[in-house]
């Protein structure tokens, strides 16, 4: 065991790697052992914007500008302590994956890509009339090749299901990220959408098609208090993300801090995740429409204030440990 050393937050005793079998993941700038990832928050966004828009309209957009915000957000993030990001994004959230890499040079941290397709209807008609073994053939390709001619690969799986359930496309998306996790091992990430549900769906899908339980993510869990459905996801061996800290339409930063404290007190530190599913530019709204509504958003908030907070109200530097160090190692090896 040994200490963190001049950790801005943290007092941890974490285990020495040395004698683990190491996992190695694509990050945007190589490969990287699990054993490196340290600090990580698994589910922030370098940029989002309307693909279809952009494409026809780029004169809308600064890419200078964009490129500052996420530089100035992910450095904030490092200065306390933040070591590895996970950016899920994919088809249909603009991903651009000369940009993330950018950010990740000019920051020295390491970014972690996706491949998928984030959706909640509909898939466009090239992938309707193919099946999901070609969609799936794709997704490997990002991991085993490169992500939009590049080399730059792929470290991780991302489907959606929001409000209007399993569409017969979502639903195609979701086994053709089931199939390229089994065939690559790397592991899946969804968006979810609690109040109706989604998550339990999704690991039936996903459970249905092979996958690992230990190697699934259900998404934006935290926007729930609901305990029986949280645990009804746990106990089937999947990990969930409280990983929407700064956004409070559906649930207080108090309810979500809430929520954690109890799944704690319930041995599930090691298998949660705090994050922000922060957007460091986003074209969905217009200008200054997000910082209006959601005033602390922003991909330092967890650790400005919310694990302090957790700390206050009992949950052990171990569980913290667990949340930001530990699970996403086992995650990613699958453990």
């Amino acid at each position: 065991m040994k200490t963190v050393p001049n950790h801005p937050l943290f007092d941890l005793q974490v285990y020495d790697e040395r004698n683990r079998n190491m996992t190695f993941i694509n990050s945007v700038t190589g490969p990287v052992s699990t054993s490196e990832l340290g600090l990580t928050l698994i589910h922030e966004h370098m940029r989002v914007r309307s693909e279809s828009v952009h494409a026809q309209f780029p004169h809308l957009y600064d890419e200078k500008q964009e490129v500052a915000k996420a530089v100035e957000q992910v450095n904030r993030a490092k200065k306390l302590g933040v070591n590895t990001i996970c950016d899920p994004t994919v088809m249909e959230q603009g991903r651009d994956i000369r940009f993330i890499e950018k950010i990740a040079r000019e920051t020295d941290t390491q970014i972690i890509a996706a491949t998928g397709i984030y959706t909640y209807n509909y898939i466009p008609t090239h992938f309707q009339t193919r099946s999901i073994d070609y969609m799936a053939d794709l997704f490997i390709r990002d991991i085993e090749v490169g992500i939009q001619n590049t080399s730059i690969k792929a470290g991780f799986l991302k489907c959606a299901t929001d409000a209007p359930g399993v569409t017969a496309d979502v639903e195609k998306v979701m086994r053709a990220v089931a199939r390229a996790h089994k065939k690559t091992g790397v592991p899946i990430m969804t968006h979810s959408h609690p109040a109706s549900g989604t998550g339990l769906k999704q690991l039936d899908i996903l459970l249905e098609e092979g996958a690992n339980p230990n190697q699934i993510l259900i998404g934006h869990t935290g926007d729930t208090d609901n305990l029986e459905y949280i645990s009804n996801i746990l106990k089937q061996g999947a990990f969930v993300g409280m990983d929407r800290y700064g956004l409070t339409r559906e649930c207080s930063t108090e309810n979500r801090n809430n929520t954690v404290i109890q799944l704690a007190k319930q041995g599930y530190s090691n298998r949660m995740f705090l994050s922000q599913d922060y957007c460091c530019t986003m074209d969905w709204f217009p200008e200054g429409v997000i910082e209006e509504r959601f005033p602390k958003w922003s991909m330092s908030f967890v650790l400005e204030e919310v694990v302090p907070e957790l700390k206050r109200k009992g949950v052990t530097e171990q569980q913290i440990q667990h949340m930001l160090f530990d699970n996403a190692r086992c995650w990613f090896e699958g453990k």
